[in-house]
């Protein structure tokens, strides 16, 4: 479907590294409810929400029998159907927090059992060599949206920006916000109501043009206080 079409097929995908996951009160959901409010404004969106941590997706053996039998893993588990309704959205939506600088280790191993969606085939593509595909994908948008507990961006996001880039290398966008913490927080709301009203119309603009505007990207991405409050709030020393 197009951007603006007025039904549009997505599946987010979002994890808590908790010992129970916070799943609907991650504080990184604040962010990705506003930004799917703000598309939903632009036209009805179809959204089939994956909470990773509730299914049973095993390890991947790296046998790639996957790579040379058609794309039929060996593994019976949940991850067959996932595939599927991966490959029949036109948006995939990863919504995750950072704890150690990429993505959520159950995240990552849904990821992992992706590749019975390529072959065991390579070609050179923008300088580098990845696998043919066996299934047409070419038709889904990435979409990321990372919170995290630092005061800013700087030496935090990168890791998981660049393994999103690389997995993702045609169609994705990237939101990153610091201090997300403060969204769960109802004495911040000065600022952070704000802020989920930018995610909102950056949402609205993403479904109408598929992109986002450098400078609205730019101030979601920034911190919504000084540096030094937040990192003082955190440390209780304010």
């Amino acid at each position: 479907h197009s951007p603006t079409s007025s039904k549009s097929a997505t599946t987010r995908l979002r994890f808590s590294g908790a010992v129970r996951p916070k799943k609907a009160r991650s504080d990184t959901m604040h962010i990705t409810r506003a930004f799917l409010d703000g598309m939903n404004k632009a036209a009805p969106q179809e959204v089939q929400s994956v909470d990773v941590a509730d299914l049973n997706i095993e390890f991947c053996r790296g046998c790639f029998a996957c790579k040379y039998n058609g794309g039929h893993c060996v593994i019976d588990d949940d991850m067959r159907m996932i595939l599927e309704r991966m490959l029949a959205s036109d948006l995939l939506l990863f919504s995750f927090s950072i704890y150690c600088y990429g993505m959520p280790a159950m995240l990552k191993n849904l990821i992992e059992r992706t590749l019975p969606l390529s072959s065991m085939a390579m070609a050179e593509a923008d300088g580098r060599y990845v696998h043919i595909g066996q299934r047409d994908y070419s038709h889904i948008r990435y979409l990321m949206i990372c919170g995290c507990g630092f005061p800013n961006s700087r030496r935090n996001f990168e890791p998981a920006v660049r393994q999103f880039e690389l997995m993702f290398p045609n169609n994705h966008t990237i939101l990153t916000v610091p201090e997300s913490p403060m969204l769960s927080a109802p004495e911040a709301a000065a600022v952070t109501v704000p802020r989920l009203e930018r995610v909102k119309k950056a949402g609205r603009q993403f479904a109408e043009t598929g992109e986002i505007d450098p400078a609205l990207l730019a101030e979601i991405t920034s911190p919504m206080i000084p540096e030094e409050t937040y990192a003082g709030i955190v440390n209780g020393s304010v």
